[in-house]
């Protein structure tokens, strides 16, 4: 079993199977729902990260899924990063995961059911992290490996954060570097380093609990976590929902160590160009190398959080111990282009 690599079976990887912005867009556009739920405060209709339902006693119930074929080839560690990517939704609406039901699909004719069984070990660990039950879920034969949570939590009505509400003059700041799609890459191809894939899988492994202390933030206007359709899709996502426009400091965006010695090589993921094609006309002042780091597809990537100018002392001083802590850009008027990248 030692010697089965996981990501020899699957046609995409983590987050990078996600169907292209373009493509989802149309699956959207459907006729809109002729009932009224009072009660939806979040649906789907900004591309926010979970579904939120308020209650009656101003506590709101948070609901989200996510899977995906295996990024790595070690079992244990697939199930962490696909249990770790899903529990990101509920921080990054400001909440705390309550528990968690697995969704998994193995191809029994091709893979012993041992290593489904790592899987699941690698998910109990991040829900044991998580201080959350791996109470239930649900299983079939499928052609290809997946794996991924169903999760519930809970936020308080006032602590919400949405990807929609972000303001003029606002900070960016990303809490996790980017570049795990070209590492995850490169080991499909036989080509990373095992200390870089051992920092990618330590990152995508990473618990986005900062979420919850985020959300207790009032001068935190705004926030998403960062997956499949790259740092620029998923801030595209926060200034066309809150009618604004960014501009990105590159040399201010974190990535992983050693990226380069693999975008030089050209080494990405296949959805780094098919996020590009969704934004190219809505992005200026991009670059070779900005573009491949930029557009990668993460999985169990960072939070995007979104801090008033005025409060930025205070956010610098509560949280002066963290490694990210550095805007990464600012939000602006609303311009004819969403998203400018300064270099130099």
């Amino acid at each position: 079993m030692n010697t089965i690599r996981l990501t020899q079976f699957s046609h995409g990887a983590g987050c990078g199977c996600k169907i292209a912005p373009a493509i989802l867009e149309k699956i959207l556009q459907t006729t809109p729902p002729t009932s009224h739920f009072p009660g939806l405060l979040v649906g789907n209709e900004t591309k926010d990260d979970a579904a939120v339902y308020e209650l009656a006693d101003g506590t709101c119930l948070i609901s989200t899924t996510d899977f995906f074929m295996p990024i790595v080839d070690d079992a244990a560690s697939f199930g962490a990063i696909a249990s770790a990517n899903a529990l990101s939704d509920v921080y990054a609406m400001g909440g705390k995961p309550l528990l968690a039901l697995a969704i998994l699909g193995w191809p029994v004719d091709k893979l012993p059911v041992e290593i489904a069984r790592e899987v699941l070990t690698g998910s109990r660990n991040i829900c044991e992290q998580a201080g959350i039950p791996l109470a239930g879920g649900h299983s079939i034969d499928s052609p290809e490996p997946l794996f991924g949570l169903a999760v519930t939590g809970t936020v308080p009505k006032q602590n919400l954060k949405r990807n929609c509400t972000a303001m003029p003059g606002d900070l960016l700041y990303l809490t996790k570097p980017l570049g795990t799609g070209i590492i995850t890459t490169a080991q499909k191809r036989g080509l990373a380093l095992a200390e870089d894939l051992e920092e990618a899988i330590k990152i995508m492994t990473q618990l986005n609990t900062l979420g919850k202390k985020f959300g207790e933030l009032e001068y935190l206007t705004a926030m998403t976590d960062v997956t499949g359709f790259g740092l620029l899709g998923h801030l595209l996502e926060v200034c066309e929902g809150s009618g604004l426009s960014a501009e990105v400091d590159y040399a201010s965006v974190p990535l992983i160590k050693n990226l380069e010695s693999y975008t030089s090589k050209m080494i990405y993921p296949d959805n780094t160009m098919r996020n590009w094609q969704g934004y190219q006309g809505k992005v200026s002042g991009i670059g070779s190398a900005s573009l491949l780091t930029l557009c990668d597809p993460q999985t169990s990537g960072g939070l995007l959080v979104c801090v008033k100018k005025e409060h930025n002392a205070e956010f610098l001083m509560a949280f002066s111990g963290e490694s990210w802590l550095k805007p990464i850009g600012t939000l602006n008027e609303k311009q004819p282009v969403s998203i400018t990248i300064q270099h130099g």
